[in-house]
């Protein structure tokens, strides 16, 4: 979002809902909210009412607009244009909850039972939502086979681009540690933050965790003393200690996962499970290692075959120039011009 507003900073932001305080990184946008805004007893708990997104985005007129693009993993790619205006979606996922993340969102039956109208209505509404779009762009190879496959559309790969500014007087800590960066919620299964936990409980080296969420209790529980919980930090301290980290930690499946691409643009390597966004990201034994199964026992050996390498900060650095903002910004505004 912020890298779309660096492209267009005179564009409005459409949203469901807004809160100022948690969302203090859109201070600068002209944020414009839907009827959901003043409903407020529901706006802390729209997660929880997937079914009034469709209402919220259709409510919305664009009429004033030659050109709308959507960031959406669900119900933003669903808003009403006329054919002046042209619709160019930037789709993080495919609705997460509805497709490929199904089995992880509803694994208890009775609550398969219970949702199962609300999950119908739901899917119809994406597939018919998913064709509104004049074009996408995904953030990824793995999202675009998504969005071929569950919504038939083709789209064109631009990867997000790296936006965590470098700090000149940046200095590596001196202790050796590993980084898990994340968030932390309670829809976040996939993530599998607590098999990076539960493993570093085996391996005893020293990992420092960064983010916060509903989760984040239950896995202080869970580790050890070599583990540290840091909560959230300041971009500049985020900095610091991704260039000061032997290795990042990135146990789940993901779209694409930024926080690797991060990472990479400080000379760091990443140990990841070796699906989704990481096979894009990471040059294995260049700028990382792969591990097959999300296992406590094949992270293990990973962190066991990145212990007897060594990785050249330079070509690392040289890997994440892919994710830059430059690229992002030359790519997308090539395919926003050629489309218009």
């Amino acid at each position: 979002m912020l890298a779309l507003h660096k492209l267009y900073p005179q564009a409005p932001l459409y949203t469901s809902v807004y809160d100022e305080k948690n969302a203090r990184w859109a201070q600068d946008f002209d944020v414009r909210t839907s009827f959901l805004q003043k409903a407020e007893p529901l706006t802390g708990y729209n997660d929880k009412l997937p079914f009034l997104m469709p209402l919220a985005f259709e409510s919305f007129n664009f009429d004033d607009f030659e050109l709308v693009i959507s960031v959406t993993s669900e119900a933003a790619k669903g808003i009403l244009t006329k054919p002046g205006t042209r619709h160019i979606c930037y789709c993080l996922t495919p609705t997460r909850y509805l497709w490929s993340g199904y089995d992880d969102y509803f694994k208890s039956r009775l609550f398969r039972f219970i949702s199962k109208p609300a999950v119908t209505y739901l899917k119809n509404w994406d597939k018919i939502a998913a064709q509104r779009p004049d074009q996408y762009i995904a953030i990824s190879a793995e999202v675009s086979s998504r969005i071929n496959k569950y919504y038939g559309r083709e789209s064109k790969v631009i990867y997000p681009p790296v936006t965590l500014e470098k700090n000149k007087t940046e200095e590596e800590r001196s202790e050796r540690y590993y980084l898990l960066v994340s968030r932390f919620s309670r829809g976040s299964y996939y993530k599998k933050v607590e098999l990076a936990v539960k493993a570093f409980n085996r391996y005893k080296e020293k990992l420092l965790v960064v983010g916060s969420g509903p989760m984040l209790a239950d896995l202080k529980k869970l580790g050890n003393s070599n583990i540290e919980f840091l909560g959230e930090v300041s971009d500049q301290r985020l900095g610091k200690l991704y260039a000061g980290a032997l290795s990042l930690v990135f146990p789940g499946r993901e779209d694409f996962g930024l926080v690797m691409a991060e990472a990479q643009s400080f000379g760091t390597p990443v140990i990841a499970y070796k699906e989704g966004g990481a096979t894009e990201i990471i040059e294995e034994g260049v700028s990382g290692e792969l591990f097959e199964h999300q296992t406590e026992d094949s992270l293990l050996e990973a962190l066991k075959r990145f212990e007897g390498k060594s990785y050249n900060k330079a070509d690392i650095k040289r890997n994440s120039e892919r994710f830059s903002f430059e690229n992002f910004k030359t790519e997308f505004l090539n395919f926003v011009n050629g489309t218009l």
